[in-house]
């Protein structure tokens, strides 16, 4: 795929504010099925959701703020302004509401979904775990890198290979194409 542009993009993160270079490729080749359909990089989505300014961390951690530990949205507030997040406190419930979509993500539409992958000859599987702090539940996020569409999103405990296991197989089994492959961050 060519080079075709450049975009810039402003997160928020845990670990403070970061600006992003994206490179935006194309492919130029007529006979492909992503024939001029740009392509962003995939670490971009392993960061944030689209056209959101905060990143999926603090998404994370707002949600564990919220339903594990019971606070309310001023305490949560205080809480990522006590971490350095320059927030306000109306977008706490915005992100609140980001996590409850997340979670609420679900392979029981697969009329839907296998609408939108079915011009695709399969999905190639993104796997990010996002865990605020030592201790909390993993927010596990499965996403196709082709289609940027977030599949499914999950808090789980643990992040062996066999609570995993079946986040993938769930997926791979209602999409509806091949799964081409699986991209993870260093898990087996």
């Amino acid at each position: 795929m060519r080079l075709r542009y450049e975009n810039r993009r402003h997160l928020v993160m845990l670990s403070g504010a970061v600006r992003l270079r994206l490179r935006i490729r194309r492919c130029e080749h007529e006979g492909c099925p992503r024939f001029h359909v740009p392509y962003r990089p995939e670490a971009e989505a392993a960061l944030a959701l689209p056209q959101q300014e905060f990143g999926l961390d603090i998404i994370a951690l707002v949600g564990v703020l919220r339903h594990r530990e019971h606070r309310s949205v001023p305490e949560i507030h205080a809480a990522l302004r006590g971490r350095g997040v320059e927030i306000a406190e109306r977008s706490v419930t915005n992100l609140l509401d980001r996590y409850d979509e997340l979670l609420a993500t679900s392979l029981t539409d697969t009329r839907r979904l296998r609408r939108v992958l079915k011009g695709q000859r399969g999905v190639i599987l993104a796997l990010d775990g996002l865990q605020p702090d030592v201790g909390h539940e993993v927010l596990w996020v499965v996403r196709d890198c082709l289609s940027g569409e977030v599949l499914l999103a999950r808090s789980l405990l643990s992040a062996t290979a066999k609570d995993l296991e079946p986040l993938l197989r769930e997926v791979a089994g209602a999409v509806g194409v091949p799964v081409l492959g699986v991209v993870s961050d260093g898990q087996t």
